[in-house]
């Protein structure tokens, strides 16, 4: 039998200069970065220097602020896991496999493959940041299957691209704040209706320049010249949980079976989403995601024993989010209690103008979300700091807050703290994607900074 690694590797063209570049780049990554878990300790280390060197506090109390932070994402951690569960439970249902495998199908070519994850991608984050994160790894996966000679780690990072525009969504943390009545910034400002930032001609084109940018641009990757890592490489985790059972003997064993159960409380759990619709209360947040992921994937496996199966799955790739995210949540202690965040903030804008400043503004959450990734939190710390700069030098308001919502997206192709969910759902680490993430960092990071400050 012809090997498929040799045979693809033989086939494909000779890299151009930028193919030459991306796969230099992914060897320099692949050689030189930890995992996440160091990553995050160094920071840890990095974060408690700054602070010293600054005078952003004593030994003592930048040990202080971190413990006082350590626990502060919590709940976020445990949502995150949710995603991360229910969205698996839900994606190894029969139903989701065949509907995924069916659009995986029309692919056909590891080029159409690479376009298609990226634009499912970019959609459901666009709708759903929570979702968006989960989608693109498992429709990634099911492409892996039907398009078997695709390079599986550029198919991966190419479904985690499309997390790129999910601040500039309908899920934006900072511009729903922003037009929320009560907001912290509400008597500096106040209120920056929607429709003067998501749905702002500025920010529609960008979101539609990206949409045209990232496909081309993971498609272009594809041809990286360097070594090729195929899904049947992977030990991945397994969506077929539900497998054949053997005939249930005892009562309690044919109670776990039935699919009643399952079907009973999957449409209990769903009957309140559609009261929430029709009373005008439904709102799509990360709560509402796993609450519908839950109960769609209890109808759906109906058995006990098949949601269970699924869950044990499920709960394999969890260890990373529960275990990393309360460290992010110390650094952020440090960096606000500190005042390096401000302090840092104030350092991009306290020289700008009116027509950089909405630059700089992006610029400068694009470093802090590497420290504080927390698009609620960064926003709670260069919102007071990054506005009135914006009132006091004329600048356009809602652009100078877009911007900060876009630089909190930006480097979230190069913080592990997002791509967590993903990497556990593809079987992949870090460093197998973060060479093709950081292309992707220069080449949108350029893009976003021309039209932040020449898009009308």
């Amino acid at each position: 039998m012809t090997d498929l690694t040799q045979t693809a590797r033989d086939a494909r063209p000779k890299p151009s200069a930028f193919g030459r570049f991306t796969g230099a780049l992914d060897t320099f990554i692949q050689n030189y970065l930890p995992e996440p878990l160091v990553i995050v300790v160094l920071l840890t280390f990095l974060v408690f220097a700054a602070g010293l060197l600054s005078d952003g506090g004593t030994p003592v109390e930048m040990i202080g602020y971190f413990g006082d932070g350590f626990w502060g994402l919590l709940t976020f951690a445990m949502q995150m896991a949710l995603v991360l569960v229910t969205g698996f439970i839900l994606a190894s249902t029969p139903f989701f496999s065949r509907v995924l495998g069916a659009l995986a199908r029309r692919a056909k070519t590891p080029a159409r493959a690479i376009v298609l994850v990226t634009m499912v991608a970019l959609l459901a984050s666009w709708v759903n940041w929570g979702f968006g994160l989960v989608i693109g790894a498992f429709f990634a996966k099911c492409l892996a299957r039907e398009v078997p000679e695709v390079d599986y780690r550029v198919l991966i990072a190419s479904g985690y691209s499309g997390f790129l525009i999910w601040h500039a969504g309908l899920s934006g943390s900072v511009p729903l704040t922003a037009a929320t009545p009560g907001n912290f910034l509400e008597g500096d400002i106040g209120l920056i209706p929607a429709a003067e930032t998501i749905f702002a001609p500025f920010n529609l084109i960008l979101i539609g320049v990206m949409v045209i940018l990232l496909p081309i641009l993971n498609r272009l990757m594809l041809n990286h010249g360097g070594p090729t890592t195929y899904a049947r490489d992977i030990a991945f985790l397994d969506e077929s949980a539900a497998t054949e059972l053997p005939a249930a003997k005892t009562p309690a064993e044919k109670l776990e079976r039935s699919p009643w159960l399952g079907w009973g409380i999957g449409l209990f759990g769903l009957a309140f989403v559609a009261w929430q619709v029709s009373a005008s209360q439904f709102a799509l947040t990360l709560d509402s995601v796993n609450f519908i992921f839950l109960f769609l994937g209890l109808l759906l496996h109906g058995s006990a024993r098949a949601f269970l199966a699924a869950l044990e799955e499920a709960v394999k790739g969890v260890g990373g989010i529960l275990i990393q995210f309360p460290f992010y949540a110390g650094i952020m202690g440090m960096m606000v209690g500190s005042g390096l965040a401000a302090g840092l903030t104030e350092l991009f804008v306290s020289n700008a103008n009116a027509t950089v400043l909405p630059v700089l503004a992006f610029l400068s959450a694009g470093f802090v979300n590497v420290l504080v990734p927390s698009g609620g939190g960064q926003w709670a710390v260069q919102g007071p700091i990054v506005m009135p700069a914006a009132e006091a030098l004329g600048a356009d308001s809602a652009r100078v807050l877009m911007a900060v919502a876009w630089g909190d997206a930006w480097t979230n192709m190069i913080q592990p703290f997002w791509a967590l969910p993903a990497l556990a759902i593809a079987g992949l680490s870090a460093r197998d994607i973060m060479g093709f993430c950081v292309v992707t960092l220069i080449v949108s990071g350029a893009v976003l900074m021309l039209g932040l400050t020449f898009l009308p």
